[in-house]
């Protein structure tokens, strides 16, 4: 059901219905995918669908770290607070990461690829 959910708001995506806003730190993250026919789809499919939003970046470092010190991952604290910059809502697949940010005082909507298909009515 997930993989399906992150289909359709990916085909959403492509016809502008969402931005996909993309940070550098996702860049760094798709140099560590070891598969290079995977690492190339996902570095293109940012690269051709993705937007880079112009954001404060001495702001979200001290988000992120604030974000750090609340037991969030050093990636992860940066994809949050990005998001967060952006006024973008958060989606992920990490089920431990979405109850983080939903405990924690996360500024934005965060949950997974379903709920928000769900939230939005994508079918």
């Amino acid at each position: 059901m997930e993989t399906d959910a992150v289909n359709l708001i990916l085909a959403n995506v492509i016809r502008k219905r969402y931005q996909l806003i993309v940070s550098p730190i996702h860049f760094k993250e798709i140099a560590d995918i070891s598969d290079v026919v995977e690492r190339v789809q996902v570095r293109l499919l940012l690269t051709e669908t993705g937007v880079r939003p112009i954001v404060d970046m001495q702001a979200v470092r001290q988000r992120a770290e604030e974000l750090f010190n609340m037991n969030f991952g050093a990636a992860d604290a940066v994809h949050v607070a990005f998001a967060e910059y952006s006024g973008a809502s958060f989606i992920s697949c990490d089920d431990k990461l979405i109850k983080l940010c939903l405990s924690r005082s996360v500024a934005i909507w965060c949950g997974n690829p379903v709920a928000f298909c769900e939230m939005e009515g994508l079918k």
